[in-house]
């Protein structure tokens, strides 16, 4: 019989609805990256680990709850992280959902929740969920404390850094550890053997040339961000642990792994795994020179034919970067273009030019690597005009891929803070946070109200697609298979509630409604 193990990771199953009917087909289906990373470094502390990856294997709630029902760890911890930082919140339901079958099936197995949106509402996580516990900040430490304190005779939960717990009655908060800065040594990377590899794939524009999707895989180099965007809830796992351990919250949360430890990772994925098609899911790859090209040297050194894609801001691009990424097999960069007025960029802390925007993005194609534009409508200081320029900055650009986002108040970021103080309305379910559920809602601006916004957004996205000028060049680029890939990706028309009346926002949290919401169309000239 196999031994018991110290801790089981449970990645939750959450595609249908934070994506409907896009998650069958067109969207990623990727590896855990917190939840492989959190096994390292448990195993790294002599701890014995599985990994639930729900996602993957396409496991209910209940089929979670038998799963941890046979192995009886010691605890099982639901991982609430998403494809990139701000998915986080979106998945807590169904977080939220595996934690009640558990508790249902066998009441006495402890259960964590950590991940960005539970370091960023710890004790609402705490009072709302059928959990025992949930970790502020990363988690790590809190992970190796709890199932040190569990297998003692008489647990003392008082002593496991960063805990969220209730005593007697009261919701406490334990001191946390200042952040890991040996990444190298203490999780070298993620543990990949726990993970079902085969049932990795690519999003549907990874391989817009034909590759095949699978086998996909997605690592961090580097952890953090050092810029602050109102909009972005990145710093919510970082900034609080630090506050939890007391440490005055640092400026800068970023920490790298070194290019020798990033590359053994991908060594492993090649010639283990058989993997090309490779997501650099950090916040922001292409920053620092020396860590960039030491990857890129690295890569191109032993000769890989890899895909990849990572993401860049328009401001980061240094000289000589470019060359050695696409040579290194980087064919996508994912730019934070945001907004095409000066102003609403202005106001949610970019503070780049159109001219930037149009320079950057002529560069990277210019290198041979495609673009993938990402745009939000519904900033603050948005309103018709200025949405529609984003949309005609868009189209100009006309980038490979573009991705069209509602302004989301994510838990941990600045907007979450305005929100709350402006009482501002906010989903009412965390699927709500999701850019392609049913019941999504996003922010209102300060002119524009947020079933106007989702429209907008919705419009957008088909206006974009639809356009000669795009098809066009993704024809000439890609072929004509490809073309009918986009058509049958716009074919998928998202249900919406709060565009169809079955989702009522109170009219009085609103700004006025601008009638010339009610008549919106949008088409490509």
């Amino acid at each position: 019989m196999p031994a018991r193990p110290d801790l089981v990771l449970i990645n939750p199953a959450s595609r249908p609805q934070v994506y409907q009917s896009l998650g069958r087909t067109l969207a990623a289906v990727e590896n855990p990256v917190w939840a492989g990373l959190m096994a390292t470094f448990c195993r790294t502390k002599g701890l014995s680990v599985e990994v639930i990856d729900a996602e993957a294997d396409d496991l209910g709630h209940d089929a979670v709850a038998a799963r941890v029902r046979d192995l009886n760890p010691v605890l099982a911890a639901v991982v609430v992280y998403g494809h990139q930082p701000s998915a986080s919140t979106q998945i807590m339901t169904a977080a939220g959902g595996v934690c009640s079958a558990i508790k249902q099936l066998t009441p006495d197995q402890p259960v964590l929740l950590l991940g960005g949106h539970v370091a960023a509402l710890p004790e609402r996580t705490l009072r709302e969920e059928e959990a025992d516990f949930v970790a502020a900040g990363e988690g790590l430490h809190t992970l190796v404390g709890l199932v040190e304190a569990l297998k003692s005779p008489v647990p003392e939960f008082g002593s496991v850094p960063g805990l969220v717990y209730r005593d007697r009655g009261q919701v406490r908060q334990n001191p946390g550890r200042p952040l890991i800065k040996d990444l190298d040594r203490e999780m070298p990377g993620v543990a990949w053997d726990l993970l079902p590899m085969a049932k990795y794939r690519a999003h549907n524009w990874h391989c817009l040339d034909g590759t095949p999707r699978q086998p996909y895989a997605a690592i961090y180099t580097t952890l953090g961000c050092p810029y602050h965007c109102s909009f972005c809830c990145i710093q919510a796992p970082f900034k609080a642990g630090e506050a939890a351990a007391g440490v005055k919250s640092s400026v800068n949360t970023y920490r790298a792994w070194d290019p020798d430890t990033a590359i053994a990772q991908i060594d492993t994925l090649v010639n283990q795994y058989g993997v090309r098609n490779i997501k650099i899911a950090d916040e922001m790859f292409v920053l620092k020179p020396r860590h960039v090209l030491g990857i890129c040297d690295r890569i191109i050194e032993r000769g890989y034919d890899l895909n990849i894609w990572a993401y860049t801001r328009v401001d980061t691009i240094k000289d000589g970067m470019l060359p050695k990424l696409k040579a290194a097999g980087f064919n996508w960069l994912a730019v934070g273009i945001e907004a095409g007025d000066g102003r609403v960029r202005a106001d949610v802390d970019k503070g780049f030019g159109q001219d930037d925007v149009f320079r950057a993005v002529g560069e990277i194609r210019a290198a041979g690597i495609n673009v993938i534009g990402n745009y939000i409508f519904g900033l603050p200081e948005d309103d018709h005009d200025t949405m529609r320029a984003t949309l005609d900055m868009a189209v100009e650009l006309n980038c490979e891929f573009a991705n069209f986002y509602s302004a989301m108040a994510y838990p941990g970021s600045p907007l979450y803070t305005l929100a709350m103080r402006q009482s501002l309305p906010l989903p009412r379910a965390w699927t709500g946070y999701s850019q392609h559920s049913r019941d999504c809602l996003p922010l209102p601006t300060r002119y524009a109200p947020a079933r106007e916004v989702l429209r907008f957004r919705d419009a957008a996205f088909h206006a974009y697609y639809s356009g000669p000028a795009y098809l066009e060049m993704v024809g000439r680029k890609f072929g004509p298979a490809t073309v009918e890939e986009v058509r049958r990706m716009t074919a998928v028309r998202l249900d919406r509630d709060l565009l169809t009346g079955k989702l009522q926002v109170p009219p009085t949290l609103l700004p006025k409604d601008d009638p010339a919401a009610e008549c919106l169309t949008l088409s490509i000239r």
